[in-house]
C-alpha cells in the first residue's frame, strides 16, 4: 500500500512559454534548478523562443520548480506561460535532459 501512495504524490506536468533572451537559460537555470529538486523531464526549444518543458516527479517538487519559473530572474522575461497535467509517454532513467540549446 505504501508504494501506491508514493506514486500517487507524483505528476508529470507541460510547461510552454515564450522567452527573450535564451543565452544560458536551458542549460543554466532549467536544467539546474530541476536537478536540484530531484525532477526528471527535458526541456526543448521549439522555435527561436519558444520553450516546452515535460517535468515529472514529486508533486510538491514539481510546484517548486513553476515557482522558480514564475519567479526567475531579472535576467530572463518569461511570458504567456501554459501548463497542463501531462501524461507520462517515456522512462526519463531520473535525469533532466536538455536538447538543442
Amino acid at each position: 500500500m505504501r508504494l501506491f501512495k508514493e506514486r500517487e504524490m507524483n505528476q508529470c506536468l507541460k510547461i510552454t512559454f515564450l522567452i527573450g533572451d535564451l543565452k544560458g537559460f536551458l542549460r543554466k537555470y532549467v536544467r539546474d534548478s530541476a536537478v536540484k529538486l530531484g525532477l526528471e523531464g527535458f526541456a526543448h526549444l521549439v522555435s527561436q523562443d519558444k520553450v516546452k518543458i515535460v517535468v515529472c516527479g514529486h508533486r510538491d517538487k514539481i510546484d517548486e520548480f513553476v515557482d522558480v519559473l514564475y519567479n526567475g530572474t531579472a535576467k530572463y522575461k518569461i511570458d504567456n506561460i501554459e501548463m497542463e497535467s501531462y501524461l507520462k509517454d517515456r522512462d526519463y532513467r531520473g535525469i533532466f535532459r536538455v536538447v538543442d540549446e
